[in-house]
């Protein structure tokens, strides 16, 4: 990391110092989960990936959920975050796009559903079966509720 983008990273934590252990907790079992289930493909972009970012996002919010008690304040703090991460990674516009599309699902799940992380990844990997695939950064009408892909 450039000295740049680790004083953006430092910013926000300060901000929120509450939140750094929660969300490299959510960080690191992620990736865990994503290893065990996907081995290397999540770092693809494929339905793989997808299923890694709303993970993410997802357990993001359920663990600084026991900090605020506040469902806006974690989906706002998962998506400043890790839209950030988007900022600061080298992909390219298509790929930031789904990424940070498929960060908001994870997020919306979070919302909605009170389930277990079993469940939940379950559930998402039920969503997985319905991604779409994007070939263009403008989206298709009708997949606010679904994960999205580029690459098989």
């Amino acid at each position: 990391m450039k000295f740049k983008e680790l004083f953006s990273v430092s910013k926000v934590f300060i901000r929120k110092p509450r939140y750094i252990f929660p969300t490299y907790k959510a960080t690191i079992q992620t990736i865990k989960i994503c290893d065990e289930l996907y081995k290397k493909e999540h770092h693809n972009n494929g339905k793989e990936n997808a299923f890694r970012h709303a993970l993410w996002n997802y357990l993001i919010c359920k663990k600084c959920y026991h900090i605020s008690g506040s469902v806006e304040v974690v989906r706002n703090w998962s998506d400043h975050i890790t839209g950030l991460h988007e900022k600061l990674s080298p992909n390219e516009k298509l790929a930031k796009a789904m990424d940070l599309h498929n960060n908001r699902i994870g997020q919306q799940v979070f919302k909605e559903d009170d389930n277990s992380t079993e469940e939940i990844i379950a559930l998402i990997q039920q969503k997985m079966e319905q991604a779409v695939k994007l070939s263009e950064e403008k989206f298709p009408e009708g997949i606010q509720n679904k994960l999205v892909y580029i690459e098989d």
